[in-house]
């Protein structure tokens, strides 16, 4: 086999097991230390990558698998959304890619059935943010019959909410120390630095002071409903002003090849405006295109940041804008990890986010320096501010 691992790939391939997760921050090489485990430890002839639409579809994990001679080996890969083709198998090796097993829907009913009859290990950067989101490894590695043991174990619910709320755990030491059993964490010194800038674009104070005051879309010119649809006519307010398409056309000149995160069509057309009026190549991933990276010594990437925040390499560019920021803490750590990969030539790394003084970028900027997504209804119950 050509495939050789770094330092750091080798010790997680020695610690892996079925049932484990792979854990490891966006670009650190995950998905070669698993196939390296795969075809190192593993003994079935068939193996089967359950991964996102978009690695799927550009064939990402067919890259990989070139290094590797599969002359024993049947390899199917498919998406999430297709997941319940498969959990009949029996005797296989599934590799699940991106963590997409929490909660209790049909994904996780399939992933507990294909657990129960195969060998498995799943690949996360971001394994689980509360012990909920745990709940369908533990059961998959038997270490609970099924969700409702846990819960009636673990759980202590709020007695006064209206919907089920935990307030606490119980035997948290025991959680962790069956975490700690699991997950096999790829430490990795990267040799890039990141350079996070933040610049600060005006806003239409007056008309953003109106929305709050009078509760009206002026966009669609009828009353606004309820709390979410206050916040999206204040972000379209603060990302419309000139100031903030300025700072991309200044940007995109001192960075001729950028990846701009944007998060609503809105924003989308006026980037598209933007560099149509500077004849600046460009291309699209979003849910209505799915361009492949651009070519040229000069050109821009607009990218939607649900559509394809994850599931892709770009070692062509030192240089992302966040024309907006995401709501999803998870989702602004895949998108910065884009350009950060193992074998780009790039030591410095620049992520600009733009941002305006207005309350509502303020507290999406203090949630997610906070590492935590941003809470519409939090944000109105503080009173906007």
């Amino acid at each position: 086999m050509s495939a050789t691992l770094y330092p750091h790939q080798r010790e997680a391939v020695d610690k892996l097991d079925s049932g484990s997760i792979l854990c490891g921050g966006v670009g650190t090489g995950k998905s070669m230390t698993a196939l390296y485990y795969f075809f190192h430890k593993e003994t079935s002839d068939r193996l089967y990558i359950i991964t996102t639409a978009r690695k799927r579809d550009t064939h990402e994990w067919e890259d990989e698998l070139e290094r590797f001679r599969m002359t024993r080996v049947s390899v199917v890969i498919d998406s999430w959304n297709n997941i319940g083709k498969y959990d009949r198998e029996e005797g296989a090796f599934f590799i699940f890619d991106e963590q997409r097993v929490v909660g209790s829907g049909s994904w996780v009913r399939s992933f507990l059935r294909i657990a129960k009859r195969n060998r498995w290990i799943l690949l996360s950067a971001t394994p689980g943010d509360t012990w909920m989101d745990y709940i369908p490894v533990f059961v998959a590695n038997g270490f609970y019959k099924n969700r409702t043991e846990f819960l009636a174990r673990h759980a202590v619910y709020n007695r006064f909410s209206k919907y089920p709320k935990v307030d606490r755990y119980l035997e948290v030491g025991h959680l962790e120390k069956l975490r700690r059993k699991i997950t096999v964490t790829m430490k990795l010194q990267k040799k890039t630095q990141h350079h996070d800038i933040s610049l600060t674009a005006e806003f239409f104070k007056e008309g953003y002071d109106s929305v709050l005051k009078e509760r009206w879309d002026p966009y669609k010119h009828e009353p606004i409903r309820d709390i979410s649809g206050v916040c999206q006519v204040l972000r379209r307010i603060v990302s419309s002003h000139p100031s903030r398409l300025q700072m991309v056309r200044q940007l995109v000149m001192e960075h001729p090849k950028s990846i701009i995160f944007y998060n609503y069509d809105y924003e989308l057309e006026l980037l598209r405006d933007v560099l149509k009026e500077m004849d600046w190549p460009f291309a699209e991933w979003n849910g209505h295109k799915h361009d492949a990276l651009p070519q040229g010594d000069r050109w821009a990437y607009l990218v939607q940041y649900t559509a394809g925040c994850e599931g892709w390499n770009c070692t062509e560019t030192d240089t992302i804008i966040f024309y907006s920021r995401s709501y999803s803490y998870k989702q602004m750590e895949q998108a910065a990890g884009r350009i950060d990969r193992l074998n780009t030539p790039f030591t410095d790394l620049y992520y600009y986010t733009l941002e305006s003084t207005s309350s509502i970028d303020r507290a999406i900027s203090h949630a997610l320096r906070s590492k935590k997504n941003f809470n519409e209804s939090l944000f109105a119950e503080r009173g906007f501010a």
